[in-house]
């Protein structure tokens, strides 16, 4: 593919296009091993009930991004209920971004609609002004300018943040990083300028994590990059000795229309 300024992009064979320049990136992004982790997380429906409330946000959206997308679930359930809704036979389209190529890898098998592009959101969003209905930050990096500049006046971004209480029967025995206070605050200061007042809903759910759940959800995120395979996978059969392990989903799902 090529771009308006001249610069051309190959298509992986594994159906995904990568954007990255010879620069490089300061970023950390998912390993092969993280996206495994989180692909069977999803398969198994711990996380279902996030990922139907992100989904049912986006029911009059014909162009989703879904901006540091991850393996690509959240953007598929949500071209879903978009097609579900729009009565015509072009249906919606999505984007998923991210810095992964093992991410872009997934997420471009996940949807017949979604295009998967590696890419950098602190280079900027590889789109142009005002052509997104919705763009989607799943516990994701965050970049508020991007986001107000491809967004259509009206449109929607959808931001997922967890709460204190997330899985927080889990984090300390497997050494998962908790929520940052101040979190909420940093979001008002980001929607400040270019969004209304958002609106907040707040979903919470029990989910049951066997054994082999628990190493794949510390070993999905960030836990992954500061304790090997072998001592999370150490800490969930100590945490899972006496059978599964019930642990609350407990997330903020917020959305504000750009002004």
């Amino acid at each position: 593919m090529e771009c308006t300024e001249g610069h051309v992009f190959d298509v992986a064979r594994q159906g995904y296009v990568s954007l990255l320049t010879g620069k490089g990136t300061v970023h950390r992004s998912d390993t092969a091993a993280m996206v495994a982790s989180r692909n069977a997380i999803f398969d198994a429906g711990l996380y279902a009930p996030i990922v139907a409330a992100v989904a049912q946000t986006c029911a009059s959206s014909k162009v989703i991004v879904d901006a540091g997308g991850g393996p690509g679930q959240y953007l598929a359930a949500a071209l879903d209920v978009a097609a579900e809704h729009s009565g015509t036979e072009s249906g919606p389209i999505g984007i998923g971004l991210d810095l992964s190529k093992y991410c872009a890898r997934s997420a471009a098998k996940r949807h017949p609609r979604a295009v998967s592009v590696v890419a950098d959101l602190w280079a900027g969003l590889p789109l142009q002004d005002g052509v997104v209905d919705t763009v989607l930050s799943v516990f994701a990096p965050r970049n508020a300018a991007e986001t107000a500049r491809v967004l259509r006046p009206g449109g929607q971004w959808v931001i997922v943040t967890p709460r204190p209480a997330h899985l927080a029967e889990i984090l300390a025995p497997m050494r998962m990083l908790a929520v940052g206070e101040a979190k909420a605050a940093r979001i008002g200061h980001e929607l400040a300028a270019d969004f209304t007042s958002p609106q907040t809903t707040v979903v919470r759910a029990e989910v049951e994590f066997d054994e082999t759940a628990l190493l794949n959800v510390a070993a999905m995120g960030p836990a992954a990059f500061h304790r090997t395979h072998e001592e999370l996978a150490a800490a969930a059969a100590a945490l899972a000795a006496g059978g599964s392990v019930r642990a609350r989903l407990d997330v903020n799902v917020t959305v504000a229309q750009r002004i």
